[in-house]
Parts: structure tokens; C-alpha cells; sequence
């Protein structure tokens, strides 16, 4: 695992920074009486992702790395569990997720081989 080079050039990264724009796309479509809801939550978790791996890349240890890395991982299946609550929901059924869902899965996969390595 290379730690030296900068977090903006790993492409787990990119690809959490592209999740969280079209996350925030996909909860302004949702009802203005969830803003303090379910899109907060949403929003933190995704936002917590490419957070956790800028703040762990940084760190000194490969170990500090791992932990971060982890911790987004863990994010990302907040946002993974969020995303299906809304699914469910009646305002949330007829959203297109089809974006989101490839992008948060690569994310996942991306973050699992990071840690596992």
C-alpha cells in the first residue's frame, strides 16, 4: 500500500468525491421536510468517505492508514443501508439510483481491496 503519494491521486478517492456530488443530486429530489432527516444522514456518511481517506493517507503509519480506510468503509455502508431506506420509502421509490448504486459499489469494492491488501 503506498501511503507517500497524495490522497487526490488515488482513485478510491475520485471516485468517493464523483459518489457525494451525485449523492447531493439525488437528495435534493427528495421532500424538503427530510433536510434534517434521513439527507442529513445521508449526506454526512458520503461526505465521511473520501474525508477518511484524505485524513488516513496523511497519516504516518500504515497501520493509521488501514483505520481510516476502514472507517470509510464503514461509511459507505451507512450510505449503502441509507440508500435502501429510501428506496423503500414513498417519496424515495421513483428516483433513479442507478448511478449512485454502481458508484458506491465500486467505492465499497475499491476500499475492501485497499484494507485487505
Amino acid at each position: 500500500m503506498q501511503i507517500t503519494r497524495g490522497y487526490k491521486d488515488l482513485i478510491v478517492w475520485k471516485k468517493s468525491i464523483e459518489l457525494v456530488v451525485f449523492l447531493y443530486e439525488l437528495t435534493n429530489k427528495l421532500p424538503k421536510a427530510e433536510t434534517y432527516g434521513i439527507i442529513s444522514q445521508m449526506q454526512r456518511s458520503a461526505v465521511s468517505i473520501p474525508s477518511n481517506i484524505a485524513e488516513g493517507s496523511r497519516r504516518k503509519s500504515k497501520k493509521d492508514f488501514e483505520h481510516f480506510l476502514t472507517m470509510a468503509f464503514g461509511s459507505g455502508s451507512e450510505l449503502e443501508t441509507q440508500i435502501e431506506i429510501i428506496k423503500r420509502l414513498p417519496f424515495g421509490s421513483n428516483l433513479n439510483y442507478s448511478k449512485i448504486d454502481i458508484i458506491l459499489d465500486e467505492v465499497m469494492r475499491m476500499l475492501n481491496k485497499m484494507i485487505n491488501y
